[in-house]
């Protein structure tokens, strides 16, 4: 790999790290989160848990795989072929579930705040992962880590906001029926 590159990612270690010891963790606790909704997952919502909490899941092993990747002895070409791929991968999924969220009815009967958090910001995050990789491999300066820590931060809020929209919307419907009159 080239030294200033080594370097580059070097400086950034203990954000890697630390992004993706949350994003690992994160993972888990969406298990709690289905776990909690268990009972609602039944074949009438395979569509609600295709299209949330799955691609939430996702999104938060992307962000896990990438510090991964990076932290990574790896060549500078590697290195960026490989968060190309992590990119293009997450691209192209985050662009079917929209698509099949579109089939579904879902986009109808959502706010413009799930929008944004569900569909536009991972598909937002894999482009700038792309072009984060596309820089790297091309300038190969500070400027692409930068590029890959907004695009790595973006897809951890973007899933860290949707695990607590699912959780928040399974725990309501989880909640026991108040008694009549109280």
């Amino acid at each position: 790999m080239d030294a200033n590159v080594t370097e580059l990612l070097h400086a950034w270690h203990d954000f890697y790290v630390l992004i993706g010891t949350a994003a690992g963790t994160l993972i888990g606790l969406m298990f709690v989160a289905a776990s909690i909704s268990a009972s609602y997952m039944t074949e009438k919502h395979v569509a609600g848990v295709q299209s949330f909490y799955s691609p939430t899941v996702v999104h938060f092993a992307s962000v896990l795989i990438t510090c991964v990747v990076l932290l990574a002895p790896l060549t500078m070409q590697l290195l960026a072929a490989l968060l190309l791929a992590i990119g293009a991968f997450g691209l192209a999924y985050a662009s079917f579930v929209w698509v099949r969220m579109g089939r579904r009815g879902f986009t109808a009967t959502i706010d413009l705040a799930d929008r944004f958090w569900y569909a536009l910001s991972p598909v937002a995050g894999h482009l700038l992962l792309v072009a984060a990789a596309l820089m790297l491999l091309t300038v190969g300066d500070g400027s692409s880590l930068e590029l890959l820590a907004a695009a790595i931060l973006l897809l951890l809020l973007a899933a860290i906001r949707n695990a607590w929209d699912i959780t928040a919307w399974a725990v309501t419907r989880s909640a026991p029926p108040s008694p009549p009159g109280g």
